[in-house]
């Protein structure tokens, strides 16, 4: 039997990330899906860890089962083709530009409430009442952004569908209850068309972080298009 080989880097994410997420149900007194969750710039609660710490925690089995899974298909490919320096610049650099897509998107809405982007002292249901005249559902909306965390390597994940699409067009995947394979030209375009609607859409009681999610596949492929050798013939098979 074949022994499955894993990249270093890809390894090496896939064991701090398991150990994160059992750190997070086995030392409970320490908190560190509040600590190492990654907050808005203006909250209280941001610390200048949050930024790389975010990456690593996830918010339940399927989250971090998924996300790794994926690290694993995507990750190893990638690893393979641009070696450990350049694999790992680029998970890091997607997993940043989500978080700023995301932050970009909610200093906007500060701005949209309060008129500033951020919101000083007033940081108490009463304070916030007073100082503005913004309904509810809007102090509501503050308050999520101030005080609810984001987790999950979904951004740098994004990046790294977006690379594998742009430089295996043509590799077909097995998606969930899709019965045949889809090529990733298609499939990957559709997913990101996807998580731009919800993004948009704004469901009531979704926490996912759409937007942060858009920002990995955004700067994944900016970074490809700078990146990709055209006479690169590794892995033609797909190309």
């Amino acid at each position: 039997m074949n022994n499955i080989y894993i990249p270093p880097v890809v390894k090496n994410l896939l064991i701090i990330n398991i150990l994160f997420f059992a750190a997070t149900y086995l030392l409970t007194n320490l908190h560190l899906d509040d600590r190492l969750a990654v907050y808005y710039f203006d909250s209280p609660k941001f610390a200048l860890w949050q930024p790389i710490s975010y990456m690593f925690m996830h918010g339940g089995i399927a989250h971090i089962f998924f996300n790794m899974f994926a690290l694993y298909s995507f990750g190893s490919i990638l690893e393979s083709r641009w070696g450990a320096k350049k694999f790992l610049i680029f998970y890091f650099v997607t997993g940043l530009g989500a978080l700023f897509l995301q932050w970009a998107v909610q200093a906007y809405e500060v701005h949209q409430i309060l008129g500033t982007f951020t919101a000083g002292n007033k940081l108490s249901l009463s304070d916030l009442y007073n100082a503005t005249d913004a309904s509810p559902a809007k102090v509501k909306t503050l308050f999520g952004i101030y005080f609810g965390g984001m987790v999950g390597a979904s951004g740098a994940i994004f990046g790294l569908l977006v690379a594998f699409g742009m430089l295996y067009p043509n590799a077909e995947l097995l998606i969930m209850f899709i019965p045949v394979p889809v090529k990733a030209k298609y499939i990957i375009p559709i997913y990101i068309l996807v998580e731009l609607s919800l993004g948009v859409a704004q469901f009531e009681g979704d926490s996912i972080a759409h937007y942060a999610h858009l920002g990995g596949a955004l700067i994944g492929f900016i970074l490809v298009k700078i990146w990709k050798d055209k006479n690169d013939t590794f892995y033609t098979l797909y190309e």
